[in-house]
């Protein structure tokens, strides 16, 4: 999912693309891509919009990926349209997720086993890191963030925590960027090239 304006983000980035925002010298969408072709993940799609037409032209270009366009009506109308071409079950996931790794896609995948599930981290992992958790829900008793990974597929919606630092940084504001930078230049995590 990579059509979204951005807005949050823009006092940072100026009139950059969200999904080309730059996280150590390399696109937010490129890390996301390369998180992706690691995984089990036969086939990666990424849904555009005209809301992204720098975007949309560096990712037609790539030999790894179909580019989906959508309305850029909202994310819910965007990701309805890319599943009404790309079917179910899917990977769903925002390009704002820099430290995305192959291992949380599969552990996704076998958790949804056909059906839906809704990544999640513990609010205490975010804040423990310095992460925004704009939007939280309780989880049997305690406060989880939605990560933007998901799986969608036939069933119930389940949500699957997992104590993962690396997917509590969903970059939407500046002050999320700046955790992201630091986070490189600081060498956290070790993020797939």
């Amino acid at each position: 999912m990579c059509g979204g304006r951005g807005s949050r983000l823009r006092p940072a980035v100026g009139e950059t693309e969200k999904p080309l925002v730059e996280i150590g010298g390399r696109p937010m969408v490129d890390r996301v891509r390369a998180a992706l072709r690691a995984s089990s993940v036969s086939d990666i799609y990424a849904a555009v919009s005209p809301q992204v037409p720098e975007t949309a032209a560096r990712l037609a270009e790539a030999a790894d990926v179909t580019v989906v366009e959508t309305p850029g009506e909202g994310y819910v109308d965007d990701l309805t349209a890319a599943l009404d071409v790309v079917g179910t079950p899917a990977v769903t996931v925002s390009a704002d997720l820099p430290f995305l790794e192959a291992a949380h896609v599969d552990r996704a995948l076998a958790a949804a086993d056909g059906g839906s599930v809704a990544v999640c981290v513990p609010l205490s992992v975010a804040e423990s890191v310095g992460a925004s958790a704009e939007t939280t829900v309780d989880h049997e008793g305690r406060s989880v963030v939605p990560t933007g990974l998901n799986v969608v597929g036939e069933g119930a919606d389940r949500r699957l925590v997992v104590e993962a630092e690396p997917l509590a940084v969903n970059v939407n504001r500046p002050a999320d960027l700046r955790l992201a930078e630091k986070i490189i230049r600081e060498s956290y995590y070790s993020v797939s090239e």
